[in-house]
Formats: structure tokens, sequence, C-alpha cells
């Protein structure tokens, strides 16, 4: 019954050649345009769905931080619909609470269902508290990263901080595809005012009546609107506090005499860095001011990293006289260099199948026939990879280098089939009727057998969590492209042999490489057959070896990747200050540096 059915798509196939042709054309255009738009990327993607929640609880203990942050935050999530992990960290002043999904959970719906627990639980925090969601990101958004530096030493940390908060920070999130950019390094400026506990004790001012009178005197305020002269004018207070001598002038009660207390008689203002955290050095040379790109979930890594960096070129025109952009980290010479390598070897495969099919054929005409199923194929897969939203990635591209040998296999057999009965039956049919008869004769068999080897990496489809988001792209394309190398022989392939095999067509007999071939196949399958108990000993012996070194050979989740970067994590004690760790921070950059091969060295 399939036979049958295989029979009439490739009859119905020579009857409509013109359809065939322009179908054939219509799929080429489509694939050429999924493969001018598809996302690139240098791995897939194998980070969970997760959605972050952190929360800034300032000047407070990592214990307290803890029960009056983190712990009521995290029993909250634990009902949130398909959160199968629910995990909280507690620093000094800092919560982070992470909820991972289940395997394919769209990350939006997990960030909505999030917020709803919010709403929820926010009654249960402490006052002033705020919990906000982390970037609507993966583990592998960090796709590029720069330090901002002056070398005229003009600017200090806290002015190259302030460059990187207010003015690159704000205009790199305008890049489509850009998540969020974090800022990390140099100094954040604050108004500090620095309170004399003996002056509040002397005019009887409790602490907290100060950092009332602050709030309350930095603000603008409206009052309606006044009428003058047939004009409207709109009344507005303004109070926000703009320099040191607002603060110092601001009045926060008044003494016995009625005299005003200010901030200037209680108190010292001035400017100054604030609490830190973390730090960023360059080079071994000292402290910068950084920021970190990165890229939402979903989008191509690479147009999103070229777009960053026109950015950032048209940025460079409105920084101060000095101040330079210097990229530390930048994922897509990476990507470039995967897919440039991926990209060349298909090209070099598809030329040695080239060669071996005219080499074997020995008529030009016939192997092209057999070569256009390549190209045709791959494009089908990238059109399904397109639409299905998987990205280009050496794993993707992996499964179509796997698959190049065997797409072309039906393709050669068919022609190989026609020459037979070209040989045989040329002046007694007509060329169509010859080509038909040995399509069909061979087509059923190939398509099933192309078909079979579609079919043999849906094992793969079942693997879940990490190993699966690592090989399911590979097992989508190495069917996609065996199930389109399938569809092909029974429809383009014995259209395109009408046209393309005729003229002479040199017998198998006569051509040297078979005969060549054949001569040294025959006496060893006719040794092996004559001995066929100890073939069989022989391959059974081999195969029992091969169990040691198998057990020795180790074994790694993924292969060595030649990055280019490398990450050096040294650990210290805990409890070490913020000024021991620039020490070391330096002096390992310095060290590290000095290598010759060594480019640059950005420490975090």
């Amino acid at each position: 019954m399939l036979k049958k059915i295989i029979e009439k798509i490739i009859e119905g196939s020579v009857k409509n050649k013109f359809l065939i042709i322009l179908f054939t054309i219509v799929i080429i255009g489509i694939g050429v345009y999924a493969l001018s738009k598809i996302p690139l990327d240098a791995i897939p993607d194998l980070s969970d769905v997760q959605v972050i929640i952190f929360t800034e609880y300032p000047g407070q203990a990592p214990q307290v931080v803890e029960e009056q942050i983190t712990y009521p935050l995290t029993t909250a999530m634990l009902a949130v619909p398909y959160a199968k992990t629910v995990r909280g960290y507690s620093f000094f002043g800092l919560s982070f609470v992470y909820i991972i999904f289940e395997d394919g959970t769209d990350i939006y719906w997990a960030r909505s269902r999030v917020l709803e627990y919010l709403n929820f639980v926010s009654g249960r925090l402490p006052q002033g508290v705020t919990p906000s969601l982390g970037p609507d990101a993966t583990g592998v958004g960090w796709i590029y990263e720069y330090a901002i530096v002056d070398r005229t030493g003009k600017h200090d940390l806290s002015e190259l901080r302030s460059i990187q908060d207010w003015y690159l920070r704000y205009e790199l999130q305008t890049v489509s595809g850009v998540s969020e950019v974090a800022s990390v390094g140099g100094f954040v400026k604050q108004y500090q005012v620095e309170v004399d506990p003996n002056k509040l004790l002397a005019y009887n001012i409790p602490l907290h009546k100060v950092s009332m009178a602050i709030k309350r005197s930095n603000n603008d305020v409206g009052g309606r609107l006044i009428e003058m002269a047939e004009t409207e004018f709109m009344v507005r207070g303004r109070g926000y506090i703009k320099s040191i001598k607002d603060i110092e002038n601001i009045s926060v009660g008044v003494d016995k005499n009625g005299t005003p207390i200010m901030v200037k008689d209680i108190a010292h203002v001035s400017l100054g860095p604030e609490l830190r955290r973390g730090l960023t050095e360059l080079d071994g040379e000292g402290e910068v001011a950084a920021g970190i790109v990165i890229m939402r979930y979903g989008e191509n890594a690479l147009k999103v990293i070229h777009n960053v960096k026109k950015k950032l070129e048209e940025l460079k025109k409105g920084l101060p006289e000095g101040v330079e952009i210097i990229p530390v980290y930048d994922r897509s010479g990476l990507i470039e260099r995967a897919i440039d390598t991926l990209r060349e070897k298909l090209i070099e495969e598809s030329i040695v199948v080239a060669l071996v099919c005219i080499a074997f054929l020995l008529h030009f005409r016939s192997a092209l026939v057999a070569i256009f199923t390549l190209p045709v194929g791959i494009l089908i897969a990238f059109t399904i990879m397109f639409y299905q939203g998987i990205n280009a990635n050496i794993m993707s591209l992996g499964g179509i280098a796997i698959a190049i040998g065997a797409m072309i296999d039906a393709a050669i057999v068919m022609i190989e089939n026609a020459h037979k009965h070209l040989e045989r039956d040329r002046g007694k049919k007509d060329h169509l009727t010859i080509i038909v008869d040995a399509t069909k004769e061979v087509g059923p068999a190939l398509f099933f057998c192309l078909l079979i080897i579609t079919l043999s990496f849906l094992p793969v489809f079942t693997l879940q969590a990490q190993e699966g988001r690592l090989f399911k792209p590979l097992a989508f394309t190495k069917t996609y492209s065996m199930a389109a190398a399938a569809l092909l022989s029974i429809t383009i392939v014995p259209v395109l042999m009408i046209y393309f095999v005729r003229g002479k067509i040199i017998p198998e007999n006569k051509n040297p490489i078979n005969r060549f071939l054949i001569a040294a196949y025959r006496p060893v399958i006719n040794l092996v057959l004559r001995f066929k108990k100890s073939t069989l000993l022989i391959a059974l012996i081999i195969l029992v070896a091969s169990l040691y070194p198998l057990k020795k050979i180790g074994s790694e989740f993924m292969p060595p990747l030649n990055e280019g970067d490398i990450l050096y994590m040294p650990t210290t004690l805990p409890g070490i200050s913020i000024t021991k760790a620039k020490e070391l921070l330096q002096q390992t950059d310095k060290i590290i540096k000095k290598f010759p091969e060594v480019h640059r060295v950005f420490g975090k």
C-alpha cells in the first residue's frame, strides 16, 4: 500500500514537472530568507527558565535579611504554578530569590505569576522594602562588557560611574534586544550628612527628625492656579535639593528662643561615595567603572552585540575629553568563529561529496542532480529551524553536518539505477519511461530507508533538562535534513533526472575507479564468507577488548571550547574587606597581564 503511494507521488511529480520546479524555487527562496534571519549563537542556551527577585534592605545583617525578607518571599513563591525549585540567598543588605520553573514554561507567563504572588506577600515585608524582578534574561545573557577609563586623570571614579549610570546605561537600554545594562565598579556619588551626637543631645533633637526634615525638604509641590491679566499661571513650590548648601540650610526645628536650628548647626554635609560591595579593575593598572550588557531572552545574540557596539560608537562623541570605553568581553568573536568554522566544514563536506559523486558516476550532469539535493535539503532544515525558534549554533549546525553524507544516498542510488536502465533499454523505450521505471523501482525502498534514518534520533527527544537543551537542536536539524532529503528523493530528483541524466553514460564496468574497488573488495568478501566462524570470533574479541579503554576514556558534559577567554576565580576566606580584595585583585590581574598571550585582564 505504502509502496503504491510512493510510486504515485513519483508519477505525479514527473507529470507535473513545472509545478514541482516552481515549488522547489519557492522553498529555496523561503530557505534563503530564513537563513539570513535565523538567530546566531555559539552554543545552545542550557539555562533553566527562572525568575529572580532582588530586594535591597540597606544596612541589615544577613541574618536579619534572611528572616525578614528572604524567608517570607521564598515560602510565598513555593506556591507559584509550575515552579519546581525555589532558592533564597541572603547577603549584607541584599536578598536574592531564584524561582526555577519546569521545562517548556513561557518565561513571561512565569514572570507574571511571580508578580501576582509578590503582591500577595508584600504586606509581610518591612515598611519601605520593595522587591523587584531581575531582567528577562537567562544565564548566558551576558553578551558584552566594557570598562570606562580616563587615562588623563581628569575624572575620578565617581564621575566615571556617573557617566555610566546617567548616560551610557539609559542609551544602551534603548537598543533592541537588550534587557538590562548593569553598572559595576567606581563610586556612586551621594550626599552624606554626618550628624554630631553631642549637638543632637544639646538641642534635644532625635535622629529620625533630621532624616524626616531632609526628606520633607527635597520635594516640589503644586499650588493650583492663579489668574492674572486674562492668563492662567500654575503655582509651583520648587524645593528639590541641588547642592550641599541646600541641605545645610534645611530647618530641623527651633531652640528655646525660637531661633531655627539648621542642619549645618548639628551636622557636617559633604559629597562622598556610597558603601559599595563590589569593584572592577583593568589590566592591573587600577580601578575602573564598567557596564555589563544583558540580552533579552530569545534574542539574536550576534545582532544585539553588533547593535550595542554601533550604539557605543555613537555615544563616544558625547563623552568628556579623555574618557574611553574599552571592550573587555565580546561574545560576537566566539559566535562568528564557531559559525565560520562550521560553515567552512559544511562547504568542504559538500565539495567532497560532490567530487565523490562525479568520480563514481563519471557523468557531471548526473552528479549535479545528486549534489542539488544537499543545499535544498539544508535550506528546508533552516526554514523549519527558523519558524520553530531554534538558533544556529555549533550543535544545530552539527546535526546538518552529520546528515550530509546520508542525505545524498537516495539520489545517487536512483541515478545509478537509471544508468543501468539506460544501458539496457535505450532505444527500446523512450527516455521518460526509462527514468520513471528506474525511479519507481528503487524510490519506495530509498524513501523508507531515509525515513528510518530520520527516526533514528527520536530517542534524543526524550532527554530532559540540560542534556535535552544541549542535544535536541542537533536531533531536530538532523531529523529535518533527512526528512527533507527523503521528500526531495521522490519529488524533484526524478524531475531533474529527466532533464540531466542523458547523453553518453559510461557503464559501471568501464569506470576505472569502480573496477579497482570491486577487484579489491571481492577477495575480502570471499575470505570472510569462507571463514564465517573465525570472522565472527575476531569481531567479538575486538568488541570485548574495546570495553577496557571505554571505561578509562573519561567523560565531559560538553567538549572543550576554545573561546579565547579564560575565567579565573580565586577564593578567599569569608569576611575579607573590599580594600584587601581590591589589593589581591590588582596584584592578580598584573601577574596575568604579564603573559605575552594575554591581551586584556578584567577583574570584578
